[in-house]
């Protein structure tokens, strides 16, 4: 009976997981999160999914990787979700779309444009892909607090990393070439992978969601030929992440 209560893809059941849940998409990165827990455990792995709980503030919590994509994000919210998570923030990497948006900045997501079809099984495309306020507004403070570079704003989220990198090779490079200049003259800060379904997803569960996301390069600038010192040091938007968690148990404890 035990094993019929294991949620399918990330095998863990209630009481292995605390309500407030960061969401990497590396399974890689789980570690470094979770070395900021209080007496960290590792609770298992499976396929992408990598699980770490302990407490911070003496409150449980836990990460769980999601791999790469808006369809493996969102059956970790759901599974997540079902056995006790309602709070989540992503610690994601990113791309910058915007000149300002260096190498090294943290990005939060104000919004995300739903340019994938994970969150189209959620909602209508009317629907917006915003994070719950009170976390966004955590990760604001947080990132101040801590006095790095933070970008508020709107992401884009796209399925096909290569559509992006590689558009001219796809059959359809005159969409994704013309969607492109419009997301740069719509100011929209840096491209992802997750948090359009994740948002979407978060409100149809009725849970918390935010994003924040390392910015690894800049292709924008790259183009223009301005100087930019590319890095994968993810460091600086899990201690974003972390601060602003404590925010929020702080809040809720309130």
């Amino acid at each position: 009976m035990q094993e019929m209560d294991l949620q399918f893809h990330i095998r863990c059941k209630k009481g292995d997981v605390g309500r407030y849940c960061f969401l990497p998409g590396d399974p890689g990165r789980c570690e470094a999160i979770a070395a900021h827990f209080e007496n960290p455990v590792h609770i298992g792995m499976n396929r992408e999914y990598n699980i770490y709980t302990g407490t911070l503030l003496g409150e449980q919590v836990s990460v769980c990787s999601t791999g790469i994509g808006g369809p493996s994000a969102s059956i970790a919210m759901e599974e997540l979700t079902a056995i006790g998570a309602d709070t989540f923030i992503r610690i994601g990497t990113c791309g910058g779309i915007a000149m300002d948006v260096m190498p090294g900045d943290v990005v939060v997501a104000t919004g995300a444009v739903r340019y994938e079809h994970t969150s189209m099984e959620y909602a209508p495309l009317e629907f917006p892909a915003v994070p719950s306020f009170d976390v966004a507004a955590a990760l604001k403070a947080a990132g101040e607090a801590l006095d790095y570079n933070i970008h508020m704003g709107v992401v884009q989220c796209k399925d096909a990393f290569y559509g992006q990198h590689s558009p001219e090779k796809s059959p359809v490079s005159y969409e994704l070439l013309q969607k492109w200049e419009s997301w740069k003259r719509l100011g929209v800060k840096a491209s992802e992978m997750e948090s359009a379904a994740l948002f979407v997803v978060a409100a149809a569960l009725g849970v918390r969601c935010g994003s924040c996301f390392h910015v690894i390069w800049n292709q924008e600038r790259e183009k223009a030929g301005l100087w930019q010192p590319m890095t994968e040091d993810t460091s600086g938007a899990i201690k974003v992440g972390i601060e602003a968690m404590k925010r929020l148990i702080l809040a809720d404890k309130k």
